[in-house]
């Protein structure tokens, strides 16, 4: 079974049948359910965890509502009951003929098509309230993270309102397991990407993930490592390699994280295959330097950021590996002198044909792995330089990259799809392994005022991120929640 739950229990509150609406008359407590109205797609077969779907709310052992939503003077409520990992609606101060029903969703609340209207019922004569059965939230058996909503309507009207998502606190002890599930739920199973088809920024999915069962001791989503792997190892130019180098780059680092979470030689082997692909796209242009596209003569930053810090890592994980550090240091000497590092400290994308600073934006992915990077060399070769560089780098953009007192991207825009979105997860990641690196973790009070603005301001009752730290308006997606389980993460919440 893959959900696990750890921590101190949360206090039992008081049973479900001591919170019945006072207007139920206690003969309605076995009232039949209705089956949904004609026209709705039916539900999927029941689903059976700790107890199988339809079961009496009576028997809950912990009530919780985290969201209510009112229509025509209606209230209708989602109570969750945490140790049975299920949730009931209920619907109260309507009368006789309104309905109430339970949506689930396995994709975050992207779709529920085939879990809408379970246990729909309406309320009995002589009443002004009523409630569904329980249902579980997720499904243990498929590996499904899923999230309710209650939905209702007064039964003269044809509006309907439905409540926020929101799920059990089952692999949700802390801030970063919570998020890590509500991550989760953007899974693919059929892919084994997650959004369905994102490529390299499912790689910085994956490896948030792996860090947070690393930091956490949560195991639960391990699944996906072995399920993304196999799904994949043969797409596109085969073992996660195609002719952008920076995506080669990422999955490269995603199973380094895979090899040290597991101990399987195969995810070690597919990362120096990445690495070694890399490396024939180094060319004497502009001096060495990997190329961004194979195709392509343009050379970036964070191309040859990842291909710094995915040969130091392998360094660090090969015995008597030469070859890899080699290619690091190389790496290193040239990065450092492209001009790519401005006067600021702070790097930008590229260089010009003319191998110039091309002068385009500081995004802050490009400020992250090369912390990362210079973390991992420093491991391997224990040249205290790199970290006096890596202090530099990281204090300019702690400070310049702040707005209102979170990191903001720039040009941060609303949305969460596209690459955008996960460049902050990549920079608090590099940040939080170089503040773990060094013994007086300067840049911990950072992380901490940074994930604390976000859980503050930035997260809905499912545990879902949007693009804006400080709040404000935005959509939620995976690219922005793995980029706050990575502030997390770093921040060790």
């Amino acid at each position: 079974m893959p959900f696990i739950r750890r921590g101190r229990r949360p206090a039992v509150l008081a049973l479900f049948a001591s919170l019945l609406i006072t207007a139920l008359p206690a003969a309605t407590a076995r009232a039949a359910t209705p089956a949904p109205q004609a026209g709705v797609e039916a539900a999927d077969a029941a689903i059976c965890n700790k107890q199988c779907d339809a079961r009496d709310p009576a028997s809950a052992t912990s009530d919780r509502v985290p969201v209510s939503s009112v229509l025509y003077g209606r209230t209708v409520r989602l109570h969750l009951s945490d140790n049975d990992v299920m949730g009931w609606a209920s619907i109260e101060g309507g009368s006789a003929g309104d309905e109430v029903w339970i949506d689930r969703s396995f994709d975050g609340g992207r779709t529920w098509a085939s879990g809408s209207r379970l246990g729909a019922t309406a309320v009995p004569s002589g009443s002004s309230g009523w409630r569904t059965q329980m249902y579980n939230v997720d499904d243990w058996n498929t590996a499904g993270v899923g999230a309710l909503r209650a939905c209702g309507k007064a039964g003269d009207r044809p509006e309907i309102t439905c409540t926020g998502w929101a799920r059990v606190n089952w692999n949700a002890w802390s801030r970063s397991t919570a998020a890590a599930t509500a991550l989760m739920m953007s899974y693919d199973r059929g892919t084994g990407l997650f959004g369905g088809n994102g490529w390299w920024t499912a790689a910085n999915a994956l490896t948030a993930v792996l860090d947070n069962a690393r930091l956490s001791g949560m195991p639960s989503y391990r699944y996906a490592i072995a399920s993304t792997y196999d799904k994949n190892i043969n797409a596109q130019g085969g073992s996660f390699r195609n002719d952008y180098l920076d995506d080669t780059g990422w999955w490269g680092l995603a199973w380094v994280a895979a090899y040290d979470a597991t101990g399987d030689s195969r995810y070690l082997n597919t990362a120096r295959a990445d690495a070694d692909h890399m490396q024939a796209s180094w060319n004497g242009t502009c001096g060495g330097g990997v190329l961004w596209n194979r195709t392509m003569t343009y050379k970036n930053a964070i191309t040859n950021e990842l291909f710094l810090q995915l040969n130091a890592a392998l360094h660090n994980r090969i015995a008597g590996d030469t070859v890899y550090l080699g290619r690091a240091k190389a790496e290193w000497t040239w990065f450092r002198a492209s001009g790519m590092i401005n006067g600021d400290h702070l790097i930008n994308d590229g260089l010009t044909d003319a191998c110039a600073n091309n002068g385009q934006p500081t995004w802050t992915y490009n400020q992250g792995v090369v912390l990362g990077g210079l973390t991992e060399l420093y491991r391997a070769t224990g040249d205290s330089a790199l970290l006096t560089t890596a202090r530099t780098l990281a204090d300019a953009s702690t400070v310049r990259l702040q707005t209102d007192g979170v990191l903001r991207e720039p040009g941060e825009g609303d949305q969460c799809s596209g690459d955008g979105p996960s460049f902050k997860g990549a920079y608090v990641r590099g940040l939080g392994r170089l503040d773990t690196q060094l013994t007086d973790h300067p840049y911990a009070g950072t992380l901490d005022r940074w994930a604390d603005a976000a859980y503050a301001k930035d997260r809905n009752a499912l545990d879902q991120y949007g693009p804006h730290w400080n709040g404000g308006a935005g959509t939620s997606d995976y690219g922005c929640q793995q980029s706050v389980l990575d502030l997390l993460n770093a921040a060790g919440q």
